[in-house]
């Protein structure tokens, strides 16, 4: 039994946590409440685990602090959808007090742990919503803090946390009637609770049905030294100068593994991305430093120095910063969609950067703030064009340098077009940033596409196979053809006062059939102009847009 558990039992639990999350995520991403075809909360959730586990295996040391740090860091990183944007913030919350302890947590403090986790995944949303992956973290810390004090050990603890798991899971769909309708739990919560009992079932010893993937160390002949990580696009500081590397041959007899291991200790303590790997035939090192004369002199204790390679980082930072300096601009655009054609669109439009993404692959916080941060601009507006991306967006504010997001709340395409058109480059950021948030006002916009089970929902018994219609809250109309469902909800949608309708056809329409389907509407409301373009996007027969 475990009174306390170090830093390798936690790193441990994260492993578990994360494989038992990937063995469950199909039956977590079925749990969705639509019957589209994108029900990727399981999927969400188990890429955030990943990047979580990628950064772990990456952390050589096992100090509290480092392992901590590396799972938040990493989590944050990896920040996919809402639910994985949540997760990544209860994760934050636990390691930020697990980080603390210099060599073992008990129970108490796990407790404590999960509390600031759940105030800090609450405040990360700005309408924190009941009956979601809140509730569930919310009751199993409030119920952790209350018997902290009467459980010996970890395994009775997680027993009575994850059995109050339930209940708040059970109570999901009384909290959000969405739920209720569609007979289903949160789909996040579940997720949540996979992790939790990936967590006890390493303490208990249970079997996982197959071990997590290490993250590869470099093979012979590869690349580890292009500075890429250092010298990127946000040009910040440097805090290590020389970029140094080298190979370690002709070992002493007297050298040993051991020694490589103190070796890539003394290098940790002189400088940064370090990388020692290899045996006592070959050893690579490579590292970030203010003294790269250490380096060489540790490595010439072990053996004889081969092609060594020391390049000055702060000088090619200065060249890169003064060229991008010169070519910098006020105020730039991003954009998230999927399909060419929507694409090609935003880039009509003057949208500096396009990324893949949407319904079916949410980008993550750490992938929309790596697209702005190549923006050379001062400012970013970034229209993330679906109401699972905006908080992953409003995240990434957290990873940029030297520049300034501003997250206009697009849920659809048509909004982030309506919003692109406000763009002015004579404006001030402010002025652009209100004018593109009143322009989404005007925008209707409506979705088809095929739904991927049986469920009732909306006042709908929805069959497998059949054509809906949504606008961005429930689903408004069906039949049995693309073209019938887009009739009927554009006639659920359409107001007195909407003088176009637009159709953004997707890859599984041809043109001509688009054309045809826009000529029926233009007659049907002769009042209105009617257009239609390539939209190219998946999933989505089409999206509509009603101005």
């Amino acid at each position: 039994m475990h009174k306390t558990i170090n830093s390798t039992e936690f790193r441990k639990m994260i492993l578990v946590g994360a494989k038992q999350l990937e063995i469950n995520r199909a039956k977590v991403d079925a749990l969705n409440v639509f019957p589209v075809p994108d029900g990727d909360t399981g999927t969400n959730m188990s890429l955030t685990m990943q990047s979580a586990v990628k950064e772990l295996t990456a952390c050589p040391s096992n100090a509290f602090s480092d392992v901590c740090n590396s799972v938040s860091k990493g989590a944050l990183k990896g920040a996919r959808g809402n639910s994985g944007v949540i997760l990544s913030q209860i994760l934050k919350g636990i390691c930020s007090v697990l980080g603390k302890c210099e060599k073992e947590a008990d129970v108490k403090t796990f407790a404590k742990a999960m509390e600031q986790g759940t105030k800090i995944a609450y405040g990360a949303v700005s309408v924190p919503k009941e009956g979601t992956i809140l509730t569930v973290i919310r009751m199993m810390s409030e119920h952790a803090v209350k018997i902290a004090g009467k459980k010996k050990n970890f395994e009775e603890f997680f027993e009575d946390v994850i059995a109050e798991g339930e209940k708040a899971l059970a109570l999901t769909p009384e909290l959000l009637p969405v739920l209720k309708k569609a007979g289903v739990v949160d789909s996040g919560g579940v997720g949540l609770m996979t992790i939790i009992k990936g967590f006890a079932c390493e303490l208990t010893g249970e079997e996982i049905a197959e071990s997590i993937t290490e993250v590869a160390a470099p093979q012979d002949g590869e690349d580890f030294g292009d500075n890429s990580d250092i010298i990127n696009m946000d040009l910040g500081e440097i805090e290590y100068a020389y970029c140094t590397e080298f190979f370690i041959i002709n070992m002493k007899k007297s050298t040993t593994l051991s020694a490589i291991d103190r070796l890539r200790e003394r290098l940790m303590a002189i400088g940064d991305s370090v990388i020692c790997i290899g045996d006592l035939e070959l050893v690579k090192v490579h590292v970030h430093t203010n003294q790269p004369g250490k380096a060489l002199s540790y490595a010439l204790e072990l053996g004889e120095l081969d092609r060594p390679k020391i390049e000055n980082m702060l000088e090619q930072n200065r060249q890169l910063r003064a060229k991008r300096e010169a070519e910098k601009k006020e105020m730039g655009m991003l954009a998230i969609c999927t399909g060419a054609g929507l694409a090609d669109i935003f880039r009509d439009l003057s949208v500096d950067r396009i990324i893949e993404g949407g319904q079916t692959m949410n980008p993550s916080a750490s992938d929309i703030a790596n697209a702005a941060q190549k923006i050379n601009a001062e400012h970013v507006f970034v229209f993330p064009n679906n109401k699972n991306i905006i908080l992953a967006a409003e995240q990434a504010k957290n990873l940029v340098e030297n520049k300034t997001l501003h997250v206009i709340p697009t849920k659809n395409v048509p909004q982030g077009f309506a919003a692109a058109l406000e763009f002015n480059p004579e404006a001030t950021a402010e002025e652009n940033k209100t004018n593109m948030i009143h322009a989404l006002d005007n925008v209707k916009a409506g979705q088809v596409t095929y739904a991927v089970r049986n469920t009732s929902l909306n006042g709908f018994s929805i069959k497998e196979g059949d054509i809906i219609g949504l606008d961005d809250k429930k689903i408004l109309a069906k039949s049995q053809a693309v073209e019938e469902t887009v009739v009927k909800l554009i006639g659920k949608m359409k107001e007195d006062f909407h003088q176009m309708i637009t159709l953004y056809y997707g890859e599984d329409v041809k043109e001509d059939e688009a054309e045809a389907l826009c000529a029926a509407i233009a007659e049907k409301y002769p009042d209105c102009d009617v257009d239609f373009h390539n939209g190219g996007q998946s999933v989505y027969y089409y999206i509509l847009s009603l101005e």
